[in-house]
């Protein structure tokens, strides 16, 4: 018998063969070997059984009446196709051209008759070995293949995580950092504005009956987010109570535009159960500034001049944008 994994599960023979003594003789030869064994009398019954019930091996009989062991293998390959069990070629025809019409109908193996039954046993356990080997293969690399797939999905988990602010779920300032050099260096090549919004919040009032001032910031950053307009415009949470918009490609006008359209969503916020107006919850102001980037300045100092807009916004009580150009 095979090894001890295969004998806790006994392979299943299925022996074609039209002459029914030698079935059954086979038959007992392979029960004896620990196998469980099916039968049929031809290559078509042969047929019929494997569509119903995959064996894990076949011993096939070459010459018989109808449809012969070549035809049957043939049409065994055709039908199950890389399901097919390995075949084992039984027949009188001890000559070459037999033996390879056998393995070019798609037979693993052959014995002759009068039957060895020690070479049957030994070919059927190496035969039915190989095949336990594959399939523990397949299965390995197949659970290779999903640890993979989610060791891959967990990285990309790690990395969504490492580049989102954990309350406002938009882009942390490590990721905006690294979104901002890489689109500063993309537009030097091309000579292609780039425009940076930054906003600041004073959370003037934060009913702790209705919400507490998290719950704004993560309103806050909805908003942003539904301003932004196009996919490549980047917001980001820029600080405790700041928030950044990166527009490459963006000249000033068109970011003056986003900037206004900010204003307006931010006067209009609707703090849902509350009955205090918005400028008695909180204040707000926007520095801008834009760009053609180059070699003569950084990205650092387009941060610089957006922050020195941002402070000019603040010196007055009110809303309110500033616009400040490249020093």
């Amino acid at each position: 018998m095979i090894n001890q994994d295969l004998q806790s599960h006994p392979p299943l023979v299925l022996v074609v063969d039209d002459e029914r003594a030698l079935r059954l003789v086979v038959h007992r030869a392979m029960e004896k070997e620990g196998y469980r064994v099916i039968q049929a009398h031809d290559g078509q019954h042969c047929l019929d059984i494997c569509q119903q019930q995959v064996p894990d091996l076949i011993l096939l009989d070459a010459m018989m009446p109808g449809l012969d062991g070549f035809s049957c293998c043939h049409q065994m390959q055709a039908l199950l196709n890389e399901n097919c069990p390995p075949i084992l070629m039984i027949t009188a025809l001890d000559d070459q051209e037999s033996v390879d019409r056998a393995f070019e109908a798609g037979a693993t193996d052959y014995i002759t008759k009068p039957i060895d039954w020690s070479v049957l046993s030994q070919r059927t356990n190496r035969l039915l070995t190989s095949r336990w080997a594959i399939a523990e293969l397949q299965k390995k690399i197949q659970r290779e293949c999903m640890l993979t797939a989610q060791v891959e999905a967990a990285n990309r988990e790690l990395q969504r995580l490492a580049s989102v602010d954990s309350l406002t779920q938009i882009a942390n300032r490590y990721y905006f950092d690294e979104y901002l050099q890489r689109e500063w260096n993309r537009l030097q090549k091309y000579q292609l504005s780039l425009s940076l919004i930054l906003v600041d919040v004073n959370l003037i009032k934060a009913d702790d009956e209705y919400s507490s001032p998290d719950q704004y910031l993560c309103q806050i950053a909805d908003i942003l987010s539904k301003c932004k307009q196009r996919g490549s415009n980047l917001v980001a949470r820029f600080g405790e109570t700041q928030f950044a918009m990166i527009l490459p490609n963006t000249q000033a006008e068109a970011a003056l535009q986003i900037a206004d359209a900010i204003f307006s969503a931010l006067k209009a916020i609707n703090i849902a159960d509350n009955d205090s107006k918005t400028d008695e919850l909180f204040s707000f102001s926007l520095g801008l500034t834009s760009v053609i980037p180059s070699s003569v300045i950084s990205a650092n100092q387009l941060i610089s001049t957006a922050e020195k807009a941002l402070s000019q916004a603040k010196l007055v009580p009110s809303n309110r944008i500033v616009f400040l150009t490249q020093d």
